[in-house]
């Protein structure tokens, strides 16, 4: 099975000679200058075969890197700057006759030619050592200090694919041509993982941006993060961290809320504030794969995998009960456990295969005095079971068990309206826990911050002699700082610009109930097709939205309006039971920028306005940037103002300001949405060019 960044069992293709021939060209110019084409004669390169060395690229400055801190048979092998990291380090086994395997730290394997092909680009992944041929290399000596390392089996070198300088470039084999992006300097490091200590401090909230029921596992030494997402499709997104501060989008466990009609926004229905909440996201060691569960329409709890969080996720099971907040253990022996509830707090057992119940328990009653226990983790230490629980939204519990899963269970009370690090936010509540490699426990909880939504907060956890965890506090409070729990790895910035170049939307992006998916495409542009005949702005498929980055920052989207038909309207929402938005209307032929305020839901999230005017002007020449400045900071009386541009420099102000709605009842944080919709007949569309989340 593919396991998250492995290569799948298919013989690599052969690259085209032009690219090849680019690829020369780039690996040829070094430093401004001309390198050898020609290898240097080899003399008898020698390693020590006990210590362990990083490969440094010649081309790239990068180093031989297990992608993902992977440790499972067929992970891809990439360059990535260098951090030295276990994943980063490799043994030379000696083999016999001047072939050595590469061995890495962090996993145990070694380099592998896959599926022992003698072709050029094919793959290079790490794989259990049984001392193949196509697992030894020899080393070859160019000028400089420089290695080639020339496989037994293929007789090619290892090289970084394209002379790509990226991290993440693909590591595979080719013809030995002696070029700067074969060669590698081999640099000895020292005992341990030689890792940089943790220095510096982090701040809370981690991520400011709209991720509730969050919930981290670590797999190996990365770290991902699960959240609720609502009527947002795809559902349940995963973020990726290898330090616990710095994280990125990775994907979504769900890629569509197959869960009846209403999801798809059909005319006079809608599933606002229903879909995924309180999910649960766990990895499975003996057979390599990702769960996720959730509960849907309070009746069933689906159950999603993949192998890799940034692959394929498909339905696993649909199983009859509702496992209400759900939270996972998969114990030792491998028996999934679920715990979950409201008030009454009880475990199920599922089937091997995980695709059915085989035993549920009532384990805890909560006592009235204490109110409603829910958003349920379950996790093992020490022998013990613990059962994670919040009190909405000011309290968290704990219950402990030390005689299996199913209890009896004692409970204790973990933090009760602490003061939270975000200035007019709430108390840090519900999340999980996570341990680190090195024993220290973290926990990720979210404090309410709207109209920005619910943030990620990060704190450390001790425990007491007797077994029960305590959140560290900074006088008595969560603490807006802490010292960062490891050393810090960049990661994609949650903000930044998207070009929407190639085919794929990033995982960044959800759309307002499930899309019609043959009324959008990607090609170097977001191309949308009006897919929905109506003047609501929440009845209109195919909206796409992405969170707002706090305290405050802007959205701003280059469009691409040229092919509008009459009665189409396209533009930027702050997109929420409050709304606004500023757009392009076509009518009777001419288009004007118009501003739109005082669209509004009833509490049962039905329309209760499609908003007015508030002003306008005429615009020509099909392209326009339209730009969202948001305030959403914790509090009320927060705004957000829109302008306009026609040149993508200067951008003029148009209409009032748009008050933020801060009740929490609507659950999910205000989005930027991005929108086209026919009022009068479909065919019309829009390019969106570029789109960028920016802070001051």
């Amino acid at each position: 099975m593919v396991a998250n960044g492995e290569v799948p069992r298919t013989r690599p293709s052969r690259r085209g000679l032009l690219s090849r021939a680019v690829a020369i060209l780039a690996a040829m110019v070094v430093g401004g200058s001309l390198a050898a084409v020609a290898p240097t004669p080899a003399v008898a390169a020698t390693v020590d075969t006990n210590a362990w060395y990083v490969l440094v690229n010649r081309n790239s400055g990068k180093v031989l890197d297990v992608y993902n801190q992977a440790t499972n048979d067929g992970a891809r092998i990439t360059q990535w700057s260098r951090n030295n990291g276990a994943w980063q380090q490799w043994q030379f086994v000696d083999s016999g006759g001047g072939y050595y395997r590469l061995r890495s730290r962090h996993s145990g394997k070694v380099l592998d030619v896959y599926n022992f092909s003698t072709a050029n680009g094919a793959s290079i992944v790490q794989w259990s050592d049984h001392n193949g041929t196509n697992q030894q290399f020899r080393l070859a000596d160019s000028a400089g200090g420089y290695v080639r390392l020339i496989n037994r089996n293929s007789n090619k070198v290892l090289e970084v694919q394209n002379a790509s300088t990226a991290d993440g470039g693909n590591i595979v084999q080719y013809d030995d041509w002696g070029g700067a992006n074969q060669q590698w300097q081999l640099v000895q490091v020292g005992g341990g993982d030689d890792n940089p200590p943790p220095s510096g401090t982090f701040t809370n909230p981690v991520v400011w941006q709209d991720f509730a029921d969050v919930e981290v596992i670590r797999v190996g030494e990365v770290y991902y993060m699960t959240a609720s997402t609502m009527h947002y499709s795809p559902g349940a997104p995963i973020l990726r961290s290898y330090d616990l501060v710095n994280w990125e989008f990775a994907g979504h466990s769900v890629p569509r809320l197959d869960f009846g009609t209403k999801y798809d926004l059909p005319s006079g229905q809608q599933a606002y504030v229903e879909g995924i909440w309180a999910s649960t996201l766990n990895y499975r060691p003996s057979n390599q794969t990702y769960y996720w569960a959730g509960c849907i329409n309070f009746a069933q709890t689906h159950i999603y995998t993949a192998t890799a969080v940034d692959g394929t996720w498909s339905r696993h099971a649909t199983l009859p009960q509702c496992y209400y907040d759900a939270g996972m253990l998969i114990d030792d022996n491998d028996t999934m456990y679920i715990a979950y509830g409201n008030g009454t707090i009880s475990v199920a057992q599922l089937s091997a295969d995980g695709r059915s119940q085989v035993r549920a328990q009532q384990v805890y009653q909560t006592p009235s005095n204490i109110g409603t226990l829910e958003g349920a983790r379950f996790y093992k230490r020490n022998g013990a079971y613990y059962i994670w629980l919040t009190r909405p939204a000011n309290g968290q519990y704990v219950l402990k068990s030390t005689n299996g899963p199913f209890g009896p269970y004692e409970q204790r009370q973990v933090l009760l309206n602490m003061q939270g690090p975000i200035s007019g936010g709430g108390v840090p509540h519900q999340g999980g826990l996570v341990q680190l490699p090195n024993g220290s426990w973290y926990y990720m909880a979210f404090t309410d911050a709207y109209p920005g939504g619910r943030v990620p907060t990060l704190a450390p956890i001790t425990w007491t002699a007797d077994g029960w965890p305590q959140v560290q506090t900074v006088n008595g409070a969560w603490g807006v700082n802490y010292p960062n729990p490891l050393p810090l790895r960049p990661v994609k910035p949650l903000t930044g610009a998207d070009t929407f170049a190639g085919t794929t939307l990033g995982p960044q992006w959800e759309w307002n109930h499930n899309p019609d998916n043959s009324r959008w495409s990607v090609n170097n542009g977001l191309r949308l097709e009006t897919a929905s005949v109506t003047n609501d702005l929440y009845q209109a498929r195919n909206t796409i939205t992405h969170r707002i980055q706090g305290p405050t920052s802007t959205g701003t989207v280059e469009i691409d309006y040229s092919t509008m038909r009459d009665g189409d309207r396209t533009g930027l929402a702050m997109l929420r039971d409050v709304s606004a938005w500023i757009g392009v209307r076509r009518d009777n032929g001419n288009t004007r920028v118009v501003m739109t305020n005082g669209l509004n839901m009833n509490s049962n999230w039905d329309t209760t306005s499609t908003g007015s005017e508030i002003a306008s002007a005429p615009v020509s020449g099909g392209r326009i940037w339209l730009r969202a400045n948001a305030d959403i900071r914790p509090g009320s009386g927060r705004q957000a103002r829109f302008s306009y541009s026609t040149d993508g420099v200067n951008f003029v102000p148009l209409g009032n300001a748009l008050t933020l709605n801060n009740n929490w009842t609507f659950f999910m944080g205000y989005r930027f949405a991005i929108f086209n919709h026919a009022t009068q007949a479909l065919g019309g569309s829009v390019t969106v060019r570029r789109f960028e989340l920016s802070t001051p």
